[in-house]
């Protein structure tokens, strides 16, 4: 099956409007995307829940994906007339169908973390037999490895793991954190997140990866501290944890925040500070690691 691609421009306080009409109208899918991306203007955009600043591009595009013989200008003037603007000039291009399952798959390879630790999709061979591998597919939880944020946390993990710990990854996703934990050395791991479709991945990718991992939903009570605990989440959301994080971080543990631009790193330090001292940060790519050690009382 052959689809075509409808893109134009749309202003800011439009888009939602746009994007709910085009699929009201039958597109499959709609894409928005910063109409400067690869310019000089391109425009980074970090939103996060509770911030109070979705801070939306000054110049988007929408792509919406339609069906081959769908009337393009029919489509985009009852749209846009739906949304209350003026139809604007599209741009129109053919998208031929194809094996969408191994497209994807060809975007996922294996991904040297460090000397010793990889994380593998399932199908590819490890490429070192004899290193720490992850297997571990893309899917509806965060986390794969080839973020910033989690590589940050993986490495920090390798670092701190000595063997035998307790560690909890607040925030788990697919688990990965909690899964390389185990693999790394640690006695007991345990994962929360808020979101059941996560547990239920994260519960998944620890059989596949032959460990045990007790994962709970956040609205749960977990049962003591954890001497061992990274949160690769957001900023604002760590800045509301602080205490809970604190309360569930053992005297004298280890603490790591990730999720965290350079640009909030000293916030959320700020929310922490009261129970921990920090350590030098570690940086990716524009991403901050704040780790430090929960004070004695």
């Amino acid at each position: 099956m052959t689809w075509l691609s409808i893109s134009f421009e749309v202003a800011a306080n439009d888009v939602e409007a746009v994007a709910d009409a085009l699929l009201e109208a039958g597109a499959a899918s709609v894409e928005v995307a910063d109409a400067d991306a690869g310019s000089s203007h391109e425009q980074p955009v970090f939103a996060e829940p509770g911030s109070g600043d979705p801070r939306p591009w000054r110049r988007s595009v929408v792509t919406a994906l339609v069906a081959e013989g769908t009337d393009a200008g029919a489509l985009v003037l009852n749209s846009c007339t739906r949304a209350g603007i003026a139809a604007p000039a599209y741009r129109l291009l053919p998208v031929a169908d194809e094996d969408w399952v191994r497209a994807s798959q060809e975007q996922f390879t294996p991904i040297r973390i460090s000397q010793r630790l990889w994380i593998v999709p399932s199908w590819h061979q490890a490429p070192d037999a004899g290193a720490i591998n992850i297997a571990l597919d893309p899917g509806l939880a965060f986390g794969t490895g080839s973020h910033p944020t989690t590589r940050l946390c993986l490495n920090w993990l390798e670092r701190t793991i000595r063997g035998g710990e307790s560690v909890l990854d607040y925030g788990c996703g697919s688990g990965i954190l909690a899964i390389a934990a185990m693999k790394l050395g640690a006695a007991r791991a345990d994962g929360v997140d808020i979101d059941e479709q996560a547990l239920l991945a994260a519960r998944a990718n620890a059989i596949h990866n032959r460990v045990q991992v007790f994962f709970h939903n956040a609205a749960g009570t977990l049962r003591q501290p954890a001497q061992i605990v990274v949160a690769n989440i957001l900023s604002h959301p760590l800045i509301v944890l602080a205490p809970l994080i604190a309360r569930l971080t053992a005297p004298r543990g280890r603490l790591a925040l990730s999720g965290v631009l350079a640009a909030q790193a000293d916030e959320v330090r700020a929310a922490y500070e009261p129970w921990f001292e920090f350590d030098a940060p570690g940086h990716d790519e524009g991403w901050t690691l704040l780790n430090g050690t929960r004070r004695p009382s």
